[in-house]
């Protein structure tokens, strides 16, 4: 089990979320933040800090947003677990559901 970054963070990335996570397991994307799901030890730290309430626990994601978990794992796809966000910077793409959505307005 994990937690899930969904819509409400395209195009915002508050990355309050980042500060409070005490594994380093949020990733930046180019539009989005993304939970490492063999990374995250689920302490829920990220979800009471988002401003725009974009995380949740991977069985509590909105109907609407239920394919963000699965972008949120094929994310890693090719990147693997790389055990730390800090170490590996901003990931310049996106899943392409999120990089297929139109500009989020604030």
């Amino acid at each position: 089990m994990t937690y899930v970054i969904a819509q409400p963070c395209v195009d915002v990335m508050d990355k309050a979320c980042i500060d409070e996570c005490p594994v380093d397991c949020i990733y930046e994307g180019e539009r989005s933040l993304y939970i490492h799901p063999d990374e995250c030890v689920d302490c829920g730290a990220c979800e009471p800090v988002c401003p725009v309430e974009a995380i949740y626990y991977e069985d509590d994601v909105p109907e609407q947003w239920a394919d963000f978990y699965k972008a949120n794992v094929e994310f890693f796809d090719d990147l693997g677990s790389p055990g730390g966000a800090s170490k590996v910077g901003k990931i310049d793409r996106d899943h392409p559901l999120i990089a297929k959505l139109p500009p989020q307005a604030e």
